[in-house]
């Protein structure tokens, strides 16, 4: 006869998982590109994020689709309008949404959209910045290029 207890599946015992809100839906007509987490290390003297990271985060998402249509070296040459609306708190989860608003012969223009959200709020989600962003291809010289089509 074995001292060990009986072994059970911990499904068996498991309450059944909490109901959580589902996400927003997307933009209409834009992408996920990127989510990340802002930390301690990116805050300015107030505890809020430095609007400098979070431009950073969006030239980032702004790239990945002039990416996947230049296909080789860019630059950002020119941003538009970039519109902040909320604070970014340490541990918001950012969703960065993005589509493209136009291409040229050597440039892409897209428009990117940040929403965050809370770990105590997730499905709530709050707009906290817009821009529209444009991309140049450029060759290995740095020169601008034509946009394969």
């Amino acid at each position: 006869m074995s001292s060990f207890p009986e072994i059970v599946p911990m499904s068996a015992n498991a309450s059944p998982m909490p109901a959580y809100a589902e996400p927003a839906p997307a933009p209409s007509g834009k992408e996920l590109v990127l989510k990340v987490i802002p930390m301690p290390a990116d805050t300015n003297g107030n505890g809020d994020i430095f609007g400098g990271w979070v431009m950073a985060q969006v030239d980032l998402a702004g790239s990945v689709i002039p990416a996947r249509i230049i296909r080789g070296r860019m630059a950002t040459v020119a941003v538009k309008e970039f519109i902040f609306k909320q604070p970014v708190r340490v541990g918001d989860i950012l969703s960065f949404y993005s589509s493209v608003q136009r291409i040229g012969r050597t440039s892409i223009t897209v428009d990117v959209e940040v929403f965050a959200e809370s770990f105590r709020t997730q499905g709530h989600f709050v707009k906290v910045t817009q821009a529209l962003l444009t991309y140049v291809a450029i060759d290995d010289d740095g020169k601008p290029r034509e946009i394969p089509r």
